[in-house]
């Protein structure tokens, strides 16, 4: 290759060009270019992770087919929510940095793999002096015939360097900096993960709280209308004032939690906006028209591989721990020599006319030997912390496994349970509307007074409220389901790839 024959030829002359000196050359070429790196060569872990015995709960019906994990939120058939979802993964600003971590990681990569290669500086240079008479060369040279104080130099040079890799600690530096780099590639597919869960998250929450609403204000009618009747009641001297307190004090509370309701719901819109990098109340008003949650979409069968493979933080644990072992091999590559190589080539003259001819060309060729031998146990210090950062890395990688299984295994409980009230919770309304409607045809034939009827009404609206509040976190639950398993993102193929290397 090109650079073996530079190298040959710059160290050859250190070497007076003797046939032993130019075999050693090619030895230390040849190991520097494909010898082997010191250091432990990186395995990756296979954590023995035991099926989720909470996968069964959310097992994906016969028929219905499973959403896509890359794009989840499409399984929901919610055109707000695609729209939504289109919108923060485009203007997210929490995304945007994280792609600019990946720059920098991939900056670092490369200034790693440039140092195993020669560097090449260029340094043309001109100069204008007037010598002084009094100087050592002036006082020695001012009678000389033709002497000049107003002297110019010209100087063309190209220095070549090159420190031979002959351990293999620049290519594990290499190595380790680039696992980074896949690492920031994983945290930001982390980061696009959470963004796109959190923004569905706000969505179904805020149609939660509109629902919510809908029948708190329902309830405000209704006790408002009991209220009335109460009253009048008691005009006639038929109810007492403790009934007409009573029927306040529920008027009151119903009232009271319209605030509370509108509150949440516009936290959760402002949470949103920013998601969506906007400020908060720019999309308000898309939202404004209450909208029933979709159905939720089924999740499939998921294994602990699907998990270990999709997991974008368990992903960069496992790359982090990669380069970790990468910089052990770094550190151990101090025990041994280093070589450089160094070398110019250039022209230097008083006259531009005579720059570039034989006589002011002027070739140098140098090579160097560093060797840390005693440096009082400081490699052996850098050793041992690189080693230490490794059982660290280690043990946060297996946390991180641990708690992605624990996430999964609360997500799909909390989905599975949450799916199961939705149907007790479906039971009751359908009870206590049958119950309102029989006390509203008892009322009509004269068997019951109407406050049963509204008591009736008002105990309905309770089970509604408490069914359209599972219904957000039944959505939620599925969301936080979809998170869990390492959903939302493209390029699990390649990152696999990456990781397994």
């Amino acid at each position: 290759m090109a650079v073996d024959h530079i190298a040959g030829t710059m160290l050859a002359k250190s070497f007076r060009f003797s046939p032993l000196g130019y075999l050693t050359l090619s030895s230390v070429v040849a190991l520097s270019l494909g010898g082997c790196a010191v250091g432990p060569n990186y395995k990756a872990p296979h954590p023995d992770l035991a099926a989720f015995h909470n996968s069964s709960l959310v097992g994906a019906a016969a028929e219905q087919a499973p959403a896509s994990l890359d794009r989840w939120w499409e399984g929901f058939h919610d055109p707000e929510l695609l729209r939504i979802e289109r919108r923060v993964l485009t203007q997210n600003l929490d995304l945007a940095a994280a792609i600019g971590r990946i720059r920098q990681a991939h900056g670092a990569a490369e200034a790693a793999a440039a140092q195993m290669l020669p560097t090449l500086d260029f340094t043309p240079q001109a100069s204008a002096y007037r010598l002084s008479n009094e100087g050592l060369i002036g006082r020695m040279a001012h009678n000389f015939p033709g002497y000049n104080r107003d002297q110019r130099a010209y100087d063309v040079h190209g220095v070549a360097s090159w420190e031979l890799d002959l351990f293999g600690g620049l290519r594990r530096g290499h190595e380790a900096a680039r696992d980074e780099a896949q690492a920031a590639i994983a945290q930001s597919a982390g980061v696009r993960v959470s963004v796109a869960g959190d923004a569905a998250d706000a969505y179904f929450q805020i149609r939660g709280y509109q629902a919510r609403l809908r029948v708190a204000q329902d309830q405000v009618s209704t006790d408002q209308h009991l209220l009335d009747l109460v009253q009048q009641r008691r005009g006639r001297g038929v109810a007492s004032q403790r009934e007409v307190d009573q029927a306040q004090a529920l008027l009151q509370s119903a009232r009271e939690t319209v605030p509370v309701l509108r509150v949440a719901l516009e936290v959760q819109l402002n949470r949103l906006d920013v998601l969506m990098g906007v400020q908060p109340g720019t999309y308000a008003q898309e939202l404004a028209l209450a909208s029933p949650l979709p159905t939720i979409p089924s999740i499939g069968n998921v294994t602990p591989a699907d998990v270990l493979r999709r997991r974008p933080d368990v992903i960069a644990s496992e790359r982090r721990l990669a380069a970790s072992n990468a910089r052990i091999g770094q550190a151990l590559a101090d025990y041994y020599p280093k070589l450089s190589l160094s070398g110019a080539l250039g022209f230097q003259s008083l006259s531009v006319n005579k720059m570039f001819t034989p006589a002011g060309f002027g070739p140098s060729a140098s090579g160097a030997l560093r060797w840390r031998i005693f440096d009082f146990g400081k490699i052996d210090a850098e050793v041992q912390q690189a080693k230490g950062a490794y059982a660290e890395q280690l043990a946060q990688y297996r946390s991180t496994v641990l708690h992605a299984a624990e996430d999964v295994e609360n997500a799909f409980m909390a989905l599975a349970q949450s799916e199961k009230r939705a149907d007790d919770l479906g039971n009751e309304v359908a009870s206590l509307t049958q119950a309102r409607d029989l006390s509203s045809q008892s009322y009509k034939a004269g068997v019951i007074p109407l406050t049963d009827v509204l008591d009736a009404n008002r105990q309905l609206l309770e089970a509604e409220d408490r069914q359209a509040d599972n219904q957000s976190e039944t959505a939620r639950a599925a969301v936080r389901s979809f998170r869990a398993i390492g959903g939302g993102w493209e390029g699990a193929t390649e990152t696999t790839r990456l990781a397994s290397r």
